[in-house]
Formats: C-alpha cells, sequence, structure tokens
C-alpha cells in the first residue's frame, strides 16, 4: 500500500512536470500575443485547470471539484506550473544521481574495483571505500528526493485548495444544503421510529392485552370452578407474556441500561438478548456524549438484529475504536450479507449518524460478509 501511494505521487509528480511545460508555453504565448481575454483562450485554460483537478484527484487522491469556478484560473496555472517545472525536474535530476550513486557503488562491491578514498575531517582523518560512498551517498539522494516529493505534493495540494476550491459562499451554501438535509432526514427517522413503535404495539402488546381481557371476561362469567381456574392460569400465563412484551418494546425504545450504565453495558445487553455469539471490543477511553451514545447503540442493536434476522449470521464482531479526533463503532458478520442501506433501518441509521456530522458506510456483497461502519468527531454538537 505505501509503495502504491510513493509510486502514484512519484507519477503524478512527473505528469505536473509536463503539464507544467505546456501549461508556461501557453502562458507565455497568450501573454505576448495579448489574446488571453479571448474566450478561445479562456476555454483553453478551463481546459488545463481540469486536466490538473484529475490530475490531482488520480495521483493524490485530492479532489478540488466545485461549484464556483476557479477564482484565478491564470495566477492558478502560472503558480502551479513554476512549482511543477521546478519540482519535476528537482525530482529527475535527484533519481538520476541517485541511480548514478547507487550504480556506481554497487559496481565497484561487485567487481572489487574499489578505490580507497580518505575523509579528512576538523580533527578526525577516516579512510573509507568508494563503494560505500557511492551505497550511501545513493540512499541519501534518494531519502532527499523522498522528502522534497512530500514538499510539491503539499504545495500542489495548497494551490488547488485556494485557486480550485470552494470559496466561503460556497462552503456557506453546501453546509446549508447538508444541515437541511440531515434535519430533514431526522424527522423522517423520527417518523419511521414512531410507525415502528405502533406497530410493535398493535401486534404484540395490544395482542396480548385484548387475549388478556378476553380469558379475564370468560372466567368471570363461568359458574363451573374447575374452567374457572383454568382460565385464571392461562391469563397468568398471558400477563407474564404481556409483561414481556412491554420490557421488549421499551428495550426496543430506549434501554434504561444506556442511561444508568454507559454503552458499554447497554451493548452487553444486545449481546445477551441476540441468540448467536455477539464478541464486543470495547476502546473508546472515555463515555461518549449522548448523541454520540445513543446513535452508537442503535448502529449496534440494528446491525446485530438484521444480522441474526436476515443474514444467518453465526458469529458477530462489534469493535469501538476512537482517535484524536473521531469514535468508530464497526459491526461485522459471518452472513450471507446482502443488507440493502436503503432500507428503512440502516436508512434511518444513515440519517441519524449524518445529523450528528458523521459518516455511515454499509459493505454487504452479495454472500458476504457484511461489515457496517459508523464514525462520529469526538465532539458531537447537541441539536
Amino acid at each position: 500500500m505505501f509503495r502504491n501511494r510513493v509510486a502514484r505521487g512519484l507519477a503524478g509528480i512527473l505528469a505536473g512536470l509536463l503539464t507544467g511545460i505546456v501549461e508556461l508555453v501557453f502562458l507565455l504565448l497568450a501573454g505576448v500575443t495579448l489574446v488571453a481575454r479571448r474566450p478561445g483562450v479562456i476555454r483553453v485554460a478551463d481546459r488545463l485547470v481540469a486536466l490538473e483537478r484529475a490530475r490531482l484527484a488520480a495521483w493524490f487522491d485530492h479532489d478540488t471539484t466545485a461549484a464556483d469556478p476557479p477564482r484565478s484560473g491564470y495566477g492558478y496555472l502560472a503558480l502551479r506550473a513554476v512549482v511543477g517545472v521546478v519540482g519535476g525536474y528537482v525530482v529527475l535530476a535527484g533519481l538520476f544521481l541517485g541511480f548514478l550513486f547507487l550504480f556506481g557503488g554497487l559496481w565497484a562491491l561487485l567487481t572489487g574495483e574499489s578505490d580507497e578514498v580518505p575523509l579528512v575531517l576538523p580533527g578526525v582523518w577516516l579512510t573509507t571505500s568508494s563503494w560505500a560512498i557511492g551505497l550511501t551517498g545513493g540512499l541519501v539522494v534518494v531519502a532527499l528526493v523522498g522528502l522534497w516529493c512530500l514538499v510539491i505534493i503539499a504545495a500542489e495540494r495548497r494551490l488547488a485548495d485556494h485557486f480550485l476550491g470552494p470559496g466561503r459562499q460556497e462552503v456557506m451554501r453546501r453546509r446549508i444544503a447538508e444541515l437541511t438535509a440531515t434535519r430533514s432526514g431526522i424527522v423522517r427517522a423520527v417518523d419511521d421510529e414512531r410507525r415502528r413503535i405502533e406497530r410493535d404495539l398493535h401486534d404484540g402488546v395490544q395482542q396480548r392485552g385484548v387475549a388478556l381481557s378476553m380469558l379475564l371476561g370468560r372466567a368471570k362469567h363461568s359458574d363451573d370452578p374447575v374452567k374457572v381456574a383454568s382460565l385464571v392460569d392461562q391469563a397468568y400465563t398471558e400477563s407474564r407474556r404481556l409483561l414481556d412484551e412491554l420490557r421488549s418494546v421499551a428495550w426496543r425504545i430506549y434501554p434504561t441500561a444506556l442511561d444508568e450504565l454507559g454503552l458499554r453495558a447497554a451493548l452487553a445487553g444486545v449481546a445477551e438478548r441476540a441468540g448467536v455469539p455477539v464478541t464486543v471490543h470495547y476502546g473508546l477511553a472515555e463515555r461518549p456524549v449522548s448523541e454520540a451514545e445513543t446513535a452508537f447503540y442503535f448502529v449496534a442493536r440494528e446491525a446485530i438484529t438484521n444480522a441474526t434476522k436476515h443474514a444467518q449470521a453465526r458469529d458477530i464482531l462489534v469493535v469501538l475504536t476512537q482517535d484524536d479526533h473521531t469514535m468508530n463503532i464497526v459491526i461485522s458478520d459471518d452472513g450471507h450479507g446482502g443488507a440493502d442501506p436503503s432500507g428503512s433501518g440502516l436508512a434511518g441509521l444513515e440519517r441519524r449518524i449524518l445529523a450528528l456530522d458523521g459518516r455511515f458506510e454499509v459493505d454487504s456483497p452479495a454472500g458476504g460478509p457484511t461489515r457496517i461502519t459508523a464514525t462520529l468527531p469526538r465532539a458531537v454538537p447537541c441539536e
């Protein structure tokens, strides 16, 4: 992976050298002939800027797509051309010099045609071999070229962000659109949750209550003591089932353990009720704020329910981690996959996470395995 990134970065810099030469020639011709304002020349400049956007995205994984036009297309091309030409030339020269040093050192080492080279330093007299100097010098030059590549890539990114990135108004417009979408999304998620609660009450609790009422009514109007005793026993059994159903519905709405004992204990309760082995690795150093804790709980519960109910998973793993800026929860299972991210359950979870400025991803190819990831910032604002 690291070697791939290095190779892509080097290829991007060398490609930038070529585009920089083209851009310098274009700018010189446009400036000398005083045609920079002509529509055809402006279109060429726009295409060169688009080419740079594509190069940055392809080789540096840096996306500068924006609704706003570049704030200064000619200014960007001029500065980027200088950075590209100078940076690319230094990289080429450094690689060539490093190759000479390494090749010369290896040749001297393999053929034995090495010379003794005295090194005179203040107060120090050393004697070394030419192959050692060649190999050492080559490695040093290659390391310096690597550092120079990092500098050029950072400069390219900064220039692109400054000239091609979204302006202040565009950033504000995107933020407003994002807040509007997440607000409407959380409203839909709340409505979906209400409908689910209504179904649970209607299909479960209400049916149990009706059955209990009918048993007690039959017992009330019966004169047979044996039959009355049997009906009372059935009513008692039905009342216990009704209480269990009420507890289950209340737990699905919001578990009291989440507020009283925290996320770790609430997830342990979910794991106990899952019916399949669920392993929870809790790696959060401190207790998250209430909004994040609730969101992580519902993500884990929904993912575990889907894995056991629909994917026939036999083993589920829940991992919570954090870094300096984010907290993450990853739920993976060995089921047959095929989870639909647009389904009501997962879509509602995504809206909940997005409302907290987080990210939500579902990777569930047909045949499995399924991996659901939710990421939230460490400091989640109260909505």
